[in-house]
């Protein structure tokens, strides 16, 4: 009885014992026992996808897309193209002269000109343009045919010394907004604000209801005479025209023949309306009705003589 005891534990012992050494077999078919290990298992691969996809991915173009990467590559590395200059609509040029002595003396003047010119309105007092074979620009109060010269529209800039002493703009050759006058310590001398030509306090009147043939332009500034004055006759041609400052006559004056804006005679009055006011102007020049000069102070009298139109022949 003892003995079947005996032998009855031993045996379990030596059961045990060969289990305890028999090696475990692992199925690669078989879920994995631990969940941690699973979680750790799927985050190792996914990493590895994210990492290498781009790497172990490739991507054939054809052809027609391959061309338009290329061209959108080359269209970026294009430096951007400069914006072209405009002025109230129209394309401008930039350009400049200079005039006078070397030094802190000289005038430099920067503006604009139109690239494609338009034509001037024929009842403002002076229009402006830019010769640019003398590289200076004209001032024409006569309505002048302009040839080829540009028509000033923009932005106006006069230095002297390298010191502002006029600002301004144009408009199709007439003076436009606010126009300002400088001494050379910066010091503001005159402002005056005109709209596309005329002076914005100036009064003019005309000879039809419509406001279409005007008659008088007197220019006003804080309420004296200032600016530029001009009479027309009721067929458009200018009749006189000049300059007023400080409600003053200054400059020079022009009479017309009534027809071709032909000058007919030229007076002198006072450099500047500060100046003791000219009673008497001086009669400097005088022209006859083919537009020939006949007359001019102290250098040349033919009024008297019967003078040919210039080109022309006598039989």
């Amino acid at each position: 009885m003892r003995f079947s005891r005996f032998s009855l534990v031993l045996l379990v012992l030596l059961w045990l014992a060969a289990g305890a050494c028999t090696r475990k077999k692992v199925s690669f078919n078989s879920k994995a026992d631990s969940p941690a290990l699973s979680a750790l298992s799927d985050s190792l691969v996914q990493n590895s996808d994210t990492t290498g996809g781009k790497i172990a991915r490739q991507v054939t173009l054809s052809k027609e897309e391959a061309r338009a990467a290329r061209a959108k590559e080359k269209a970026a590395q294009r430096k951007p193209k400069k914006k072209k200059n405009i002025f109230l609509g129209e394309p401008i040029k930039k350009a400049y002269v200079k005039s006078g002595p070397k030094g802190r003396n000289q005038i430099t003047e920067q503006f604009y000109y139109m690239r494609t010119p338009k034509p001037t309105n024929p009842y403002v007092p002076t229009r402006y343009y830019f010769d640019a074979r003398k590289s200076r620009i004209v001032q024409d109060r006569a309505g002048v045919d302009p040839g080829d010269n540009k028509v000033l529209h923009g932005p106006y800039k006069k230095m002297q010394g390298g010191k502002i002493v006029e600002t301004g703009f144009f408009v199709i050759g007439a003076k436009h907004l606010r126009w300002e006058r400088f001494n050379r310590e910066g010091i503001l001398l005159t402002k005056i604000h005109y709209e596309k030509g005329f002076s914005r306090d100036a009064e003019i009147t005309y000879y039809d209801a419509e406001r279409t043939k005007i008659r008088e332009i007197i220019p006003y500034y804080n309420g004296k005479l200032e600016g530029e004055y001009a009479r027309f006759l009721e067929n458009g041609q200018k009749d006189w025209d000049g300059q007023f400052e400080n409600g003053k006559k200054v400059g020079e004056w022009s009479k017309y023949w009534g027809f071709r804006n032909r000058r007919h005679y030229q007076y002198l009055y006072g450099e500047t309306g500060y100046d003791p006011e000219v009673k008497e102007p001086v009669l400097y020049k005088e022209y006859n009705r083919n537009g020939v000069l006949v007359y001019e102070k102290d250098k040349l009298d033919k009024r008297d003589a019967v003078t040919d139109r210039p080109g022309s022949k006598r039989n």
